[in-house]
């Protein structure tokens, strides 16, 4: 069997391009995400903006069948 130098080399460098373009597609990848998904929605404000949470109003626990089965499909509890 004939081993040749030159075909080892070659592929040991098409491995290694392989290796380093495929990081620098990672990486622009991760930072194109960054840049264009959109800022968390639960991270606090800054500046003058306030988070502003709804309550849920209290439940009908009491009330007929009608509410509570109201209740259950509006809120699904």
């Amino acid at each position: 069997m004939v081993v040749s130098f030159k075909s080892w080399v070659s592929r040991l460098l098409f491995i290694l391009l392989f290796a380093v373009l495929l990081m620098i597609a990672a990486g622009g990848y991760r930072w194109l995400l960054d840049v264009v998904s959109p800022v968390h929605p639960y991270q606090k404000p800054r500046g003058d903006a306030m988070k502003v949470f709804e309550h849920d109003p209290t439940s009908p626990e009491k009330g007929n069948s009608a509410d509570r089965l109201r209740w259950f499909y509006w809120y699904g509890e």
